[in-house]
């Protein structure tokens, strides 16, 4: 196969799976979705790239360490749950309530999407972890 073309088809096509990513997170909480298949997808992505190129260039276009996203990401999910516990309520409560953004109007917050952005960092961190310590060649 055409190398320029695997390139080029990889750059459109991993935008459209980031962004298909990103709305399956947000729907998560009222449809189905969620931070877990979103971290999939979203790794799913950055596989495509490992295929279109080469690791290294991929660590230089993502400079994240997976590790570090898989810490963050197990903060973030224990923190939301230890936060029910300073307001004196059960393990993982959560909060919720409606602000008004000039843009988007009446939005609804949950605590339960920085529980799910901590699963997305866990399994993105993960799987890239994984997948990048099978496709090391040393």
């Amino acid at each position: 196969m055409n190398e320029l073309i695997l390139r080029t088809v990889t750059a459109v096509v991993t935008f459209m799976i980031i962004l298909f990513g990103i709305q399956l997170f947000f729907a998560g909480h009222y449809y189905p979705g969620g931070g877990f298949i979103a971290g999939l997808v979203t790794a799913g992505a950055i596989i495509l790239l490992l295929l279109a190129f080469d690791i290294k260039t991929v660590r230089s276009m993502i400079p994240v360490s997976y590790r570090t996203l898989i810490g963050i990401g197990l903060l973030f999910a224990l923190g939301t749950g230890l936060g029910g516990l300073v307001f004196d309520v059960p393990f993982l409560t959560h909060a919720h309530g409606h602000v008004m953004l000039p843009l988007l109007g009446d939005v609804s917050l949950h605590t339960a999407v920085l529980f799910d952005l901590g699963v997305y960092l866990v399994v993105v961190g993960v799987t890239m972890t994984i997948i990048e310590t099978i496709g090391e060649d040393e």
